[in-house]
C-alpha cells in the first residue's frame, strides 16, 4: 500500500463486497464455482483502510441461499448490510423476516443470464419497497440498457453494479445517475470503462449518485481490487473540482444514507 494518502478519505463504507463461506452451498454458474472467501480474509485484504461498513452482496453462485449472508452480518455488526438474491415469488413473510437480520435490497443478474423481464423487475422492484423499504441492485452490461432506462427509472431505489461495465454504455449509466440511481465505482477489474473519466462524468452529472466499493475477493475478475483504486477514484474526484466534500461523499456518505447505516 505504497499510495500517498494524504487526500484519501477518512472514512469509507463498502458498498460491494462478497463472501464465500463454504461451509453453505455454492452453486456452479457458467463452469465456475469461487474458492472461498471468508470475513477473516476481507479483513486481512482490507486492514489499514478506514472502512466503517459495509454490504455484502450475493453472488450469482450462492442463488437464492441466504444462511451465509444472516451469519455473515452477524458477525460483522449493525455497520454492514446484505443484498441478497430471491425470486419473484418469495412470500411478503420471507422479505419482512430476511429484513430482521440486516437484508435490504435484491440484487438482479442480468449480466450472467439470471433474469430477461424487466416489466417484471420493476414490478418486484415497487413490492420490496413497499414491503420493507428495499432497493433493487442491477448487474448488467450497460450496453443493454437503451431500451430500459425509462423502465427503470420508475423503480422507487435503484444501484447498478462496476459503472455499468462497458465504456460504450456510459451514457446510458449517466442517464440513470441524472434520474436520482446509485452508481458503484467498483469492480475495477471486470469494466471496459475508463474509470477516471466515468467518475468525473458522474460526479458531475451527480454528485449524489456514486458509491466506492471493493468488489472483493473479485472472482472472474482481471484483477481484484487494489489500494491504487482509492487513488484513481481521488484524482478523479479532483478533475470534476470535489475535494475532500466529494471524496467523503463517494467514500461514504452516499452509500451511508442509499443504505440507511448508522
Amino acid at each position: 500500500m505504497g499510495n500517498n494518502r494524504d487526500n484519501w478519505p477518512k472514512r469509507i463504507i463498502d458498498s460491494h463486497l462478497h463472501i464465500y463461506d463454504d461451509e453453505f452451498p455454492l452453486i456452479e454458474n457458467q463452469g465456475h464455482i469461487p474458492e472461498p472467501f471468508y470475513i477473516d480474509d476481507y479483513r486481512n485484504l482490507t486492514r489499514g483502510l478506514p472502512i466503517e461498513g459495509g454490504v455484502i452482496v450475493s453472488g450469482s453462485f450462492q442463488g437464492f441461499e441466504q444462511r451465509y449472508l444472516k451469519a455473515a452480518l452477524e458477525n460483522l455488526g449493525d455497520n454492514f448490510v446484505g443484498v441478497t438474491q430471491l425470486p419473484g415469488s418469495v412470500s411478503d413473510e420471507k422479505i419482512q423476516q430476511l429484513n430482521k437480520h440486516g437484508i435490504c435490497g435484491v440484487r438482479v443478474n442480468l449480466k450472467r443470464g439470471v433474469h430477461r423481464d424487466i416489466e417484471g423487475i420493476v414490478e418486484f422492484g415497487k413490492r420490496i419497497w413497499d414491503l420493507a423499504g428495499w432497493h433493487l441492485e442491477i448487474y448488467v452490461d450497460s450496453r443493454e440498457l437503451d431500451d430500459m432506462v425509462p423502465t427503470l427509472l420508475k423503480l422507487p431505489k435503484l444501484s447498478v453494479d462496476h459503472l455499468g461495465m462497458a465504456k460504450s454504455g456510459l451514457s446510458q449509466v449517466r442517464r440513470l445517475a441524472e434520474g436520482g440511481v446509485k452508481i458503484k465505482a467498483s469492480g475495477f477489474g471486470r469494466t471496459e470503462v475508463n474509470v477516471a473519466d466515468a467518475i468525473t462524468t458522474l460526479y458531475k452529472t451527480n454528485p449524489d449518485a456514486l458509491m466506492f466499493g471493493t468488489d472483493l475477493p473479485g472472482t472472474r475478475s482481471n484483477r481484484s481490487f487494489e489500494p491504487s483504486d482509492i487513488t484513481t477514484i481521488v484524482n478523479a474526484l479532483e478533475s470534476a473540482d470535489g475535494g475532500a466534500d466529494a471524496v467523503d461523499k463517494v467514500f461514504y456518505q452516499n452509500a451511508r444514507e442509499f443504505y440507511n447505516l448508522p
